[in-house]
């Protein structure tokens, strides 16, 4: 294993910070995997999980059970963990710009439509070399402004050409859930099998150029540009997991959570490890464009009526908003049915803040359909 510091912003006169990765295995010898985890700096509980996976890795790396490249970067968000105001940590969003830190990533697809005009031919794993190189020179050629940006693409530039890439978030509160492009639903089931994911959600793309459709979304889109007469297979499976709630930190869930994942990884030839039976998955992927997000309708306290993982019909009252001034309580209700996956952490509400979440089974949404 080989630890990698990478600097960020580094000035004479300011704050200055700097990124760390693990790397395993040898480059060209197998598939390569990234992993990474809190980009939103302050959702811990991933942290915890890359804890106990690097613990795993350093005894594969001694024992000589990886067989391939591994990039682990336990805490991806340097700039994001240094943020507090007045005492709370606030990692979501880069506060010199106010830009997500899951937001903007260099589309590449963009510049490749361009370089690889007439390189491509039938030939999948010839094409797949290519597209990665001139991706990694995209990149390079990627000239941030800000810190946040120059971390962005430290983080893209090691995942970029990645056969899997793996995204470790948490939401506010939530049961297991995931993200992942569409054409990517068959590669990405076993790991929501064996996660346990109550929710699988998939799309084309999402909007706002998240890390995980950085990495993915470029194959899909060459593909349909190219058209038939190129052979170019999503060669990148990546996904983001939503790693349950903020406080879900405990041994007894990241401890499993990590074996889930290097199963995973065993399962696709990177780790010598027995490989299990594969459990029963609880879910069946669902479209993004069919989550219900559901709002406050006035200010009160918010009082859930369901617990998070339950299925709700058409109608049926997830919470209700109760008004201690005026006694006025008014019932939240999904349009459509589906699995409450997700909350808010937040028992008092304005109007119009953010309550929950309901996984439908048909897509009706468009534009954005990730929350900012």
């Amino acid at each position: 294993m080989q630890a990698t510091k990478h600097p960020i912003a580094i000035e004479d006169n300011v704050a200055t910070f700097q990124l760390t990765s693990y790397h395993y295995g040898q480059p060209g010898s197998g598939k390569k995997v990234y992993i990474q985890a809190s980009l939103h700096a302050d959702e811990v509980p991933a942290m915890l999980v890359a804890h106990f996976l690097r613990q795993e890795l350093d005894r594969l790396d001694a024992e000589g059970k990886i067989r391939g490249e591994i990039i682990l970067v336990p805490a991806a968000n340097p700039i994001g963990l240094s943020q507090t105001i007045h005492g709370t940590p606030f990692g979501r969003y880069d506060l010199s710009t106010g830009v997500n830190f899951n937001r903007a990533y260099k589309h590449v697809a963009q510049d490749l439509k361009q370089s690889l005009a007439g390189k491509l031919g039938q030939d999948a794993e010839a094409n797949v070399a290519l597209i990665r190189a001139h991706a990694r020179k995209s990149l390079e050629e990627w000239a941030p402004i800000t810190a946040g940006g120059q971390l962005k693409k430290t983080l893209l530039s090691m995942a970029i050409d990645a056969d899997i890439m793996l995204d470790l978030h948490c939401d506010n509160e939530s049961v297991l859930h995931m993200y992942a492009g569409e054409p990517l639903a068959e590669a990405v089931a076993p790991l929501a099998a064996l996660m346990d994911a109550h929710v699988l959600l998939l799309a084309r793309e999402s909007g706002g150029e998240p890390f995980d459709e950085a990495c993915s979304r470029l194959w899909w889109d060459l593909a349909e540009h190219f058209g038939p007469e190129v052979a170019i297979p999503p060669a990148c499976v990546a996904v983001t997991v939503e790693l349950r709630g903020e406080n879900d930190v405990r041994y007894d869930l990241a401890r499993p959570d990590a074996a889930a994942l290097l199963q995973y990884l065993a399962r696709a030839g990177v780790l010598d490890l027995p490989v299990a039976p594969l459990p029963a998955a609880r879910c069946k992927p669902t479209p993004l464009d069919a989550v219900e997000p559901l709002f406050a309708p006035h200010s009160g306290v918010l009082v859930f009526l369901k617990k998070l993982g339950d299925r709700v019909e058409a109608g049926e009252t997830v919470a209700e908003i109760v008004n201690p001034v005026s006694g006025k309580v008014t019932p939240v209700q999904p349009a459509r049915a589906g699995i409450f996956f997700a909350s808010t952490a937040h028992r008092h509400l304005l109007r119009g803040m953010h309550v929950c979440k309901i996984a439908g089974e048909t897509g009706y949404r468009t534009g954005n359909l990730l929350s900012h």
